[in-house]
């Protein structure tokens, strides 16, 4: 390791870091250095079990060589090709390999850089398609309460998470929003998909009264919610929804950004529950959070009805310098390699039962109010310290951090998602750091 790695840079201040409390980290810095399959190394030496798989992205763990060597050849060979008017073989290679894991009938895919990038993408796809089928009318977008659709400014209009709205002005006009389905009152310590809720999905049928669908483009949901906390979908929720769609003639769109890769034991949540959207927002896993990816699915007639008027004219004016970059195609085929030599796009179904039965060991523990728990992702609910929300789970996280286990926070609740690689071994020692830290805050 070169010596630069082995200390904290003498001057932090020129980094205004996202989604950070800047002062407070500044003050007493958590630096990582190097990452190696379920851990992290910091500045000081110390190895840390990795519970969240860097930020709900690194699914098949830290540093594998078949993404590091294609990387390394594909950076030799070609750096970069521009993405408008002209292409490379690897991105379309990418784009079979990825369309033959997509569930039937979404046959085409649209290279972008982010999260945040897939969901413009697929909200400006929506009203579009519309458009061109003669239906210029539906504009209107459809979202829900404590929905997270990244940082854009489509996503935070669409997306329902207060904190990420209040600062940015009005937004998007012709967005309504759904009731969220966290419903703790009923399904508190529910193991897997809750039993109560489904209900909550004619509300969207209020609200295309209120409306009406001729104006109404699309739906957008995470199948599973993540960044809010881990909200869950009940059961039937999410066929119901499906239905109002197409009864309507709306757009369904799955923000898969956490879900898509292996995070529920299957390829997609939209396999795991049985549901095809029109549309699938992805990125995080398909190139393991090595470089900056996503790519938007779409089904055959969205497509389809774009590719009319004369062949020399642009159908879509939408793309960005990077889509399909040279390097983070051959990263996404070296991660679609190991998921696949290893089975880690179903792995998640053989662990689940364990990593629930470990999860719901924590119910008792100090400050614990509910447990959640879908594939391989977890959370454990804590009670807010009355006048400060999120300082207890913050403390948690901080602790955590110096015990050797890094989990994420999101208001005050501790939401893990670790590498599709990890034992049952390292679930019981990601689940021993939590307990002790819970023991250990007040």
């Amino acid at each position: 390791m070169s010596n630069r790695l082995k200390v904290t840079p003498n001057d932090l201040s020129a980094f205004w870091m996202p989604f950070t409390a800047n002062r407070q980290f500044k003050q007493a810095p958590r630096m990582f250095v190097s990452a190696k399959d379920m851990h992290y190394t910091t500045s000081d030496g110390r190895k840390v079990l990795d519970g969240t798989a860097g930020l709900w992205c690194v699914n098949a763990g830290h540093c594998r060589p078949k993404i590091t060597e294609a990387i390394q050849h594909q950076a030799a060979e070609l750096d970069y090709a521009p993405a408008f008017q002209m292409g490379h073989p690897i991105v379309f290679e990418l784009a079979n390999r990825l369309v033959d894991l997509a569930p039937k009938g979404m046959d085409h895919v649209f290279f972008t850089n982010s999260g945040s990038e897939s969901v413009e993408t697929a909200l400006k796809m929506a009203i579009a398609y519309h458009r061109v089928k003669g239906e210029g009318s539906r504009t209107r977008l459809i979202g829900r309460e404590r929905g997270y659709h990244g940082v854009n400014f489509g996503g935070i209009s669409v997306g329902g998470i207060v904190t990420n709205r209040k600062m940015f002005g009005t937004l998007l006009g012709g967005v309504d929003h759904m009731p969220h389905t966290h419903l703790p009152e009923k399904n508190a310590f529910s193991k897997g998909v809750p039993e109560y809720g489904a209900e909550l999905a004619a509300e969207l049928e209020r609200i295309v009264a209120l409306h009406d669908a001729s104006t109404i483009a699309a739906v957008i949901v995470e199948p599973v919610a993540g960044s809010t906390g881990v909200i869950l979908p009940p059961k039937g929720y999410l066929e119901k929804l499906r239905e109002i769609c197409t009864k309507h003639g709306i757009l369904l769109i799955f923000d898969e950004v956490i879900t898509g890769f292996g995070r529920l034991g299957a390829p997609f949540a939209a396999d795991y529950f049985g549901v095809t959207p029109d549309i699938m927002t992805t990125a995080k896993g398909v190139s393991n959070g090595v470089i900056p990816m996503g790519a938007v699915f779409v089904k055959k007639e969205i497509h389809d009805a774009f590719m009319t008027g004369p062949e020399h004219m642009i159908e879509f004016f939408h793309g960005y310098t990077y889509s399909g970059n040279p390097i983070a195609c051959a990263a996404a085929l070296g991660t679609l390699d190991t998921y696949k030599e290893e089975g880690l796009l179903t792995r998640g179904e053989e662990l689940a039962p364990y990593w629930e039965d470990a999860l719901h060991s924590l119910k008792g523990e100090p400050h614990v109010i509910d447990i959640r728990n879908i594939g391989l992702i977890g959370a454990i609910e804590l009670a807010p310290i009355a006048g400060s929300p999120t300082k207890r789970a913050f403390s948690a996280f901080v602790k955590a951090f110096e015990r050797g286990a890094l989990i994420r926070t999101t208001g005050d609740i501790i939401a893990l998602s670790p590498p599709l690689i990890i034992t049952k071994g390292q679930i019981n020692e990601l689940i021993d750091h939590v307990r002790e830290v819970l023991r250990s805050i007040d």
